[in-house]
């Protein structure tokens, strides 16, 4: 959208509606955080405030107070009724027991899926939806119960996935507590698929069959583009691989898959554009751009940016059919007052208040900001390409710092450089996905023009997320948010005085000397003659051991997702790896051989003798068909060398004769390779996942277990023999685990045991990337210290 950069003339911002914005917004999210009575408290407020107004006499206050009294009578009253009732909802109280239920409900939006990264046999990906649903009847613990209030689905994919709004579905489940904030009265844990299946709606199928259409477009483009379209147009991030989904996070640009009013805008944009082309009437126009924005709604889903956008469009349309000119300002006010009555939970949505902050921002502060870059010598279309990031910037910031507990450092810089290409795909892809079902050939031809846009957001993404600090630590939560508000304040407002910017100009100078880590502005990892690395890749293993020859290395084990071992093996400089070693086909230690291959030069692949589970023998062996390396099988015994580097082969001490669909999760962790590496730095065991059973047999046939580092089996489960430890008599003991993980990871006795030979113990979810390197009196241990947050 243009901005304006004149200087004269400039019509001033219509305010009246902002207080009643303010006031009906505050008083909905007091009621969902304490209660209905901080509700009736702040509308009370508001009734008094309006009342005052309105006694002034004054024509300038009518406005003002009128909309500040409704707004305070609908928030004292109606809303905090409805939060009362969602609170006192008898399905909370049973939820509180843990009840089984069977409900009746009507499907409110679409499954939204749950990724789940991969472990033991389990495939990485999604495995569970999440579906807001309203009661229509419901029995608990065999007895009736009055309600229709709402619920969260947690359901498996199958038979849940193809739900759509307005479908009605009777399901079984436990009953769970409701999270705080919510109008919902309780989460149900489903497991089986739904019964008796109502009929949606013909507009939602339609709508559906025009998403599978574009999914179906898009899978003849590569992977990550491919799931990358449906997000970009649709906000469908269903198909989008984990790690580009990653990137987009920390490098700022995830708003860019969550369908917001900047998508409206395009489109009704591109909508208004063609009408002028064709010179048709501003009724006209406004009728044929309000028809497509109407299905657009239909086709994404009621998503809160979306439905606010969505208003606002509708206000600024009828003004168009009226002849009459919009403010933007009055718009965004009466769409935040309308949608905070009409749906309270919008008040404590993210995606809500960044999607309104942001359009604020860019109506307010970006056209001014614009000017005075121009006036200062800056061409305008650069001007406001500046303008506008670096103000969506600032108003969100604190909420993205309070949400994430991140602060990015290059989100205006990978703002303004997906800029350019947004509006093409969204445009694009829209075409897309009207044509396709109807003439598929000119649908690919579309999906292949949104190609290159799609790849150069990636691009922009990757390189972000790689760069040094990419994102910073901030305390998370209200108190983080409230003081990165505060912190901007202050910088904004104290930078409109010239005696005062000086000082800040220092303080932030101050600032990024002492609070920007040090690694961001002299990285000092990978520390001088590293010998091995165990890299943090979350709940899995991933090993880098280096070769004589610096860019070579052998890696063992690849992670749960693809991403952070690439991540790992870029910041080690690592070009080319001669072996790539699956210690065994659990999803925890293959999930990431994709991104190994990511600009490197990779040799073989070495397995052991486990084919178990039979999916990830398929997935291993099917990449190594597709990257042109040859599949080897490592046995004991086998003795491999390389300059700088050996590693003997210990185990498996047997191979299990059992077909890959009889073999429970121990056997595959006790089919691990077992290998002793010879490195610069003295003699390593990597263990793999083995637990009791295997380590036994190893003690038992009298294998030389001794090394200097260990890397500790199976993450540091209880599952370590102390015997085996103590034959290991390791000095330094690593061990790779996920933080927050779900498993008790690692054992508190294996660490204690550990602690008592008197081993350093190091972690991955405390320290991050761990090093081990020569020194004169054995192994030393470096830590990047930048652990990986716990699992979604």
């Amino acid at each position: 959208m243009k901005l304006e950069t004149e200087e004269k003339p400039r019509r001033d911002h219509d305010f009246r509606l902002v207080p009643a914005a303010v006031a009906g917004w505050a008083a909905t999210l007091a009621g969902l955080q304490l209660g209905w009575w901080a509700a009736t408290a702040v509308g009370a407020v508001a009734v008094i405030g309006a009342v005052v107004l309105l006694a002034r006499g004054r024509s300038r206050y009518v406005g003002v107070g009128g909309a500040l009294l409704l707004v305070g009578l609908i928030a004292a009253v109606p809303t905090a009724l409805r939060i009362h009732d969602a609170a006192s909802d008898p399905l909370g109280a049973a939820a509180a027991r843990g009840v089984t239920a069977t409900l009746r409900v009507e499907i409110s939006e679409r499954p939204r899926p749950i990724h789940q990264a991969g472990y033991a046999d389990q495939q990485a990906g999604t495995r569970s939806v999440a579906i807001p649903a309203r009661v229509t009847t419901a029995t608990a613990d065999g007895q009736p119960v009055e309600s229709t209030g709402r619920v969260l689905l947690l359901a498996p994919v199958a038979g849940w996935s193809g739900l759509l709004p307005g479908q009605e579905a009777t399901t079984s489940g436990r009953l769970l507590p409701a999270r705080g904030g919510e109008l919902t009265a309780a989460v149900l844990s489903v497991r089986a698929a739904p019964a008796d299946v109502g009929s949606a709606p013909w507009w939602q199928r339609a709508a559906a069959a025009l998403r599978n259409s574009l999914h179906s477009l898009c899978a003849v483009l590569p992977e990550e583009p491919a799931g990358l379209l449906p997000g970009l147009v649709l906000g469908d991030t269903s198909a989008l691989p984990q790690r580009v989904e990653s990137e987009f996070t920390a490098s700022g640009l995830t708003h860019l898959m969550a369908v917001s009013g900047g998508n409206l805008v395009i489109i009704g944009g591109a909508v208004l554009l063609l009408c002028r082309l064709v010179r048709a009437g501003p009724r006209f126009s406004a009728a044929a751009a309000g028809t497509c924005l109407a299905g657009f709604l239909v086709l994404v889903g009621p998503e809160p940016s979306v439905v606010r956008a969505g208003v606002m469009g509708g206000i600024g349309l009828l003004a168009l059919a009226l002849g009459r000119r919009g403010s933007a300002l009055p718009a965004l006010a009466f769409a935040v007052c309308v949608l905070v009555a009409w749906d309270p939970t919008m008040a404590a949505n993210f995606g809500f208040a960044l999607s309104v902050l942001a359009t604020a921002g860019l109506v307010l502060l970006a056209p001014r900001w614009a000017d005075s870059l121009v006036r200062r010598g800056v061409p305008p279309g650069y001007a406001e390409g500046l303008a506008v990031p670096l103000a969506a910037f600032v108003v969100t910031a604190p909420v993205i710092a309070g949400m994430a507990g991140t602060v990015s450092l290059v989100s205006v810089v990978t703002n303004v450089l997906a800029a350019p290409v947004v509006a093409p795909v969204t445009v694009l892809g829209v075409l897309a996905t009207v044509v396709g079902p109807w003439w598929p050939g000119a649908g690919q031809v579309l999906v292949h023009l949104a190609d290159p846009e799609a790849r150069w957001l990636i691009t922009v993404a990757r390189h972000g997320a790689r760069a040094p600090g990419a994102a910073l630590s901030w305390p998370g939560g209200w108190w983080g948010g409230l003081c990165a508000a505060a912190l901007l304040v202050v910088v904004v407002v104290a930078a409109r005085f010239r005696r005062l910017r000086l000082l800040v100009a220092i303080g932030l100078v101050v600032v990024l000397l002492t609070v920007v880590p040090a690694k961001v502005l002299a990285p000092g990892w990978p520390p001088d003659g590293w010998a091995m690395v165990e890299c943090d890749v979350g709940q899995g293993d991933a090993v880098v051991l280096a070769m004589a020859e610096p860019g070579r290395a052998v890696v063992v084990d690849t992670g749960p997702e693809p991403g952070p071992v690439d991540e790992c093996l870029r910041r080690l400089g690592v070009e080319r790896v001669p072996l790539l070693v699956l210690s065994h086909l659990h999803a925890d230690h293959i999930g990431g051989l994709a991104s190994v291959f990511d600009g490197r030069a990779v040799g073989a692949i070495a397995v052991g003798p486990g084919r178990a589970p039979a999916w990830a023998w398929q997935s291993v062996s099917g990449e190594a068909r597709r990257r042109g390396v040859p599949l080897m099988q490592l046995s004991e015994g086998q003795r491999l060398e390389w300059p700088g580097l050996s590693l003997d082969v210990l185990g498996p001490r047997y191979a299990t004769t059992r077909s890959p669909a009889l073999q429970d999760g121990t056997m595959i962790n006790n089919s691990s390779v077992v290998l002793r590496a010879d490195t610069s730095a003295g003699r390593v065991l990597l263990t793999g996942d083995v637990e009791l059973a295997a380590q036994a047999d190893l003690l038992a046939e009298g294998v030389d277990l001794r090394a200097d580092v260990l890397k500790v089996p199976h993450h540091g489960s209880r599952y370590s023999l102390p015997q085996f430890l103590a034959a290991v008599r390791p000095r330094t003991a690593l061990i790779s685990v996920g933080a927050g993980n779900g498993y008790g990871h690692p054992s508190k006795s294996t660490v204690d045991v550990l602690g008592t030979m008197g081993v350093l113990v190091t972690r991955t979810d405390v320290d991050g990337d761990t090093a081990v390197l020569p020194a004169g009196s054995g192994p030393a241990v470096a830590r990047r210290g930048e652990p990986r947050g716990p699992p979604r």
